[in-house]
């Protein structure tokens, strides 16, 4: 399936100074959209304030048209230590998938460890772990919350394959295939900047509740040859599987400050397409300086979809963009390479 973009919102939904951003100094950056009984939630990282990328709060929003957003409630909020001793000091990427066998929303997120960089290493968000947190609310209804964490599902340790580094595990969207439940995870050699290869692989588990474990074979996903972050898998059809996802901020430089997305796709979890990517024109989203994170692709009907993302504006606040897409039918080819 071929993506192209037939409507590019000129303004962000939500920016530096809509309701619900008080208190919130730096904006918003990854997570997932949902559309739920006809209406969008949005579960998203606040970078609420110093030191940026480490205090943070998960949040959900909430939208009865798509388009107008209201802060519902504050999920989780970090610690903001930076000093490296405490593995909760930041908490990102939130992502909720609903487990028919427990009747309960999952919600995976990433939680690190922070302390001040060095000329050579990365240290702001390093030893990254995945953990699950599980509704209180059982049924469908429970997506908004309050969520109780119930385990970590995966950490780097022995298992850590040669491409993965000091980051740790640095995102996870578990996805079902016939009954089997696979998940993309990411990672980076953070010890050695600048960093060379920000990656993902494939963990699978019997079921989304875990075990979780690292897919022997496989790993990397070259997806993109060098930057593939934070992957969202949306099914499509019987046998087809689309992942969007962040390829970094080399590739906008290379459309000219146009920002852009990447997206893949497969027919089995496991082997997936050579990347393309989406430009979003600069004139059409002014307020956009860089491209940062897809949040997935919602089915509107008549092969549309609404993608919302989330972008940096000229001041340094991410805000929340959209876009609507059309998608049509091409054949593809797959493939699975290791690095």
């Amino acid at each position: 399936m071929k993506l192209e973009i037939i409507e590019q919102h000129v303004d962000p939904l939500i920016r530096r100074g809509s309701p619900g951003t008080e208190g919130n100094q730096f904006g918003f950056e990854g997570g997932r959209i949902l559309k739920i009984d006809g209406a969008y939630h949005l579960f998203t990282s606040e970078m609420v304030g110093e030191p940026m990328w480490v205090k943070m709060k998960i949040a959900h929003w909430i939208s009865t048209d798509g388009k107008a957003f209201t802060r519902r409630s504050t999920l989780f909020e970090s610690s903001g230590n930076y000093d490296g001793s405490d593995e909760r000091a930041a908490l990102w990427s939130p992502m909720p998938v609903f487990n028919k066998e427990e009747g309960l929303w999952n919600l995976f997120y990433v939680a690190y460890r922070c302390a001040p960089d060095t000329p050579v290493t990365q240290f702001r968000n390093h030893d990254g772990k995945i953990w699950r947190a599980v509704s209180e609310v059982p049924g469908v209804d429970g997506f908004g919350g309050p969520y109780r964490d119930v385990g970590i599902v995966l950490r780097p340790g022995p298992d850590s394959q040669p491409w993965e580094g000091l980051q740790g595990t640095d995102s996870f969207f578990p996805f079902e295939v016939g009954g089997n439940w696979y998940a993309f995870y990411g990672s980076a050699k953070v010890e050695r900047l600048p960093i060379e290869f920000l990656g993902v692989g494939l963990a699978e588990a019997p079921k989304l509740a875990g075990p979780w474990r690292r897919r022997e074979s496989g790993n990397p996903v070259l997806i993109h040859p060098y930057f593939t972050e934070n992957p969202i898998v949306t099914k499509l059809g019987e046998s087809l599987y689309m992942a969007v996802f962040d390829c970094g901020p080399g590739d906008c430089e290379k459309v000219k400050g146009e920002g852009t997305f990447g997206y893949s796709t497969s027919s089995d979890g496991l082997m997936w397409s050579d990347f393309t990517l989406i430009h979003l024109e600069k004139d059409k989203a002014p307020w956009q300086k860089t491209m940062r994170t897809p949040l997935g692709l919602i089915p509107e009907g008549d092969n549309t979809f609404s993608l919302y993302y989330t972008a940096m504006d000229h001041s340094g606040f991410g805000a929340i963009g959209y876009i609507k897409l059309r998608g049509s039918r091409l054949s593809f080819s797959t493939r699975t390479t290791n690095k």
